[in-house]
């Protein structure tokens, strides 16, 4: 009589245990919960009620955690991630094409933060902070009416008032 094995399970049912996702992106059991909640991930129950992961959330999770570093918010993270495929794992180039559409951002955030960087002593002195008086970048208050916060640090021109 031949031996009879028991039937794998599909990798669907095994799953990654929230433990074990937290384990490998360093994030802590609540992160990885408030991500789920903000659709960033979606993970799904086997029998037992308990939550699965799939391999490729780790990748999904480290993306989170890159972008956040650069500064990106949740809704911009999720915009992002919302163009990689649903119901399969993403592969190498669905992963390169979400770079590229990527990088037009990451580049204006740098020349922000070169901006930043390159005018921070000058402008926290003459009208980057609204400041009822300055002469040379902000006569008359002109950025203010633009709104609150540093209007020429956040993009605001001073030619333009």
């Amino acid at each position: 009589m031949p031996e009879t094995r028991p039937l794998r399970r599909p990798l669907r049912r095994d799953g990654l245990t929230i433990g074990q996702i937290a384990a490998r992106t360093g994030l802590s059991v609540s992160a990885i919960r408030y991500y789920e909640t903000e659709g960033l991930i979606a993970p799904w129950r086997n029998d037992a009620g308990q939550r699965r992961f799939e391999r490729a959330d780790i990748r999904r999770l480290s993306f989170v955690l890159i972008a956040q570093g650069l500064g990106a918010s949740i809704a911009e993270i999720r915009a992002q991630l919302s163009r990689l495929p649903k119901g399969r794992t993403p592969t190498a180039a669905d992963w390169r094409h979400l770079s590229e559409s990527y990088r037009a951002d990451l580049d204006r955030r740098i020349a922000r933060l070169q901006k930043l960087r390159d005018n921070l002593d000058g402008c926290i002195g003459c009208g980057c902070l609204s400041l009822d008086r300055c002469a040379l970048y902000n006569p008359g208050d002109r950025a203010g009416a633009a709104g609150p916060g540093p209007r020429y640090l956040m993009g605001d021109s001073p030619e333009a008032g």
